[in-house]
């Protein structure tokens, strides 16, 4: 009878953590940004149909690194999650505090009971009425949460495209200045030695929630997906 090999749990977490670490690293960086319009969500993504952010709800964003077929079922499960509840009970019972608490119990249920864990990182953001009323919840592949404050940069150079995020944010920001902060930060041949600029906004995709959605548009849904004019036309807004 053929012996098994002994691993010490503590070995085959640290073992699981580091593979799941290396597979995020290896995606490209998202940044989110809450500021006085609301939250906007940036990514480095050049495919025009495979999105790494998305809608959850009226008031509820996600986003995500990582494996697109893991991330894409979490956020299809969310979007589910969000629609029973809504009906079931009532649309303002639809929180993103609720929503990160299900993906830390999946996600964590999947890193201890499971062969692989999943290679992804994770936004829940919710806006509020007030920039001190925004949610910013960050998941691990752990399935530890974080409820974040001013932003959060995931994938990635992520400590690099932070410490860039941390010198120029502030609570004043506009969209406009916050994404044209993003897409500095989220710039890739920084180590090459050439002077750094911003992304093409051709190699992002965009998003943001609207706190003034309501009031302006007459509609809850507080997400809008930004397209390449619409982007090039917030860019060239005058300060």
């Amino acid at each position: 009878m053929t012996q098994q090999f002994y691993v010490s749990p503590e070995q085959l977490m640290k073992d699981r953590a580091d593979f799941a670490r290396k597979g995020i690293a290896r995606g490209r960086s998202v940044v989110v940004i809450s500021c006085e319009d609301g939250i906007a969500l940036v990514a480095e993504n050049p495919s025009p149909s495979l999105h790494k952010i998305g809608e959850i709800y009226d008031k509820i964003a996600f986003a995500a690194v990582g494996k697109y077929n893991e991330f894409e079922s979490l956020r299809q499960a969310g979007v589910r999650y969000a629609d029973v509840r809504g009906y079931s009970y009532d649309r303002d019972d639809v929180t993103a505090r609720g929503l990160a608490s299900v993906y830390a119990q999946s996600l964590g249920a999947v890193f201890t009971a499971e062969q692989k864990p999943f290679e992804v990182e994770l936004a829940v953001t919710e806006v509020g009425s007030s920039q001190e009323m925004d949610h910013l919840y960050r998941l691990t592949f752990d399935g530890s949460i974080a409820d974040e404050k001013g932003f959060i940069v995931m994938g990635g150079q992520a400590e690099k495209v932070s410490s860039a995020i941390a010198e120029g944010w502030h609570a004043s920001l506009r969209f406009r200045d916050a994404i044209r902060l993003a897409m500095r930060a989220l710039v890739t041949d920084t180590e090459t030695g050439a002077k750094p600029k911003a992304l093409p906004v051709q190699a992002v995709e965009v998003a943001v929630l609207d706190r003034t959605s309501e009031s302006s548009r007459g509609s809850r849904r507080a997400f809008r997906r930004l397209n390449e004019a619409d982007i090039t036309a917030l860019l060239a807004e005058e300060d």
